[in-house]
């Protein structure tokens, strides 16, 4: 397992994250599509957030992310899904008479990867041991 390190934590906390457009609408497509991923690796490179994975269906957004767990998941995907919704409106004023906002509010989050919580649990009950 690999891990990253700030000045002062050393963490891997990946993430799965999925959203969608506004009532479902198949709107990431005709060059949305290119110019979101651009966006979402533009906005993650400023934040550094690492993209592992990332796929836009027309209706809705896969990302794989490992994101530092002192900037946090929930700031990552406002950030995201802010600064993109603004440009995306900007550069494709369709998206504006279709769709009050671009994005829902919600959006799916799991974590990802490390080990198997009995595995964890069995470590923090062995440190007295050592």
């Amino acid at each position: 397992m690999e891990y990253k390190s700030n000045n002062n934590v050393v963490y891997s906390c990946k993430y799965h994250v999925v959203w969608c457009p506004k009532y479902r609408r198949k709107v990431l497509a005709n060059g949305v599509d290119v110019r979101l991923k651009a966006l979402i690796e533009e906005v993650c490179h400023e934040y550094r957030i690492d993209i592992i994975e990332m796929e836009i269906m027309s209706d809705h957004v896969h990302l794989l992310v490992e994101v530092d767990p002192q900037f946090g998941i929930h700031k990552a995907v406002k950030r995201i899904k802010g600064r993109t919704s603004r440009i995306l409106r900007q550069e494709f004023p369709w998206l504006t008479t279709r769709l009050p906002t671009l994005w829902t509010n919600s959006y799916f989050v799991s974590t990802v990867g490390g080990a198997p919580l009995s595995v964890i649990k069995q470590y923090i009950e062995n440190q007295k041991n050592v």
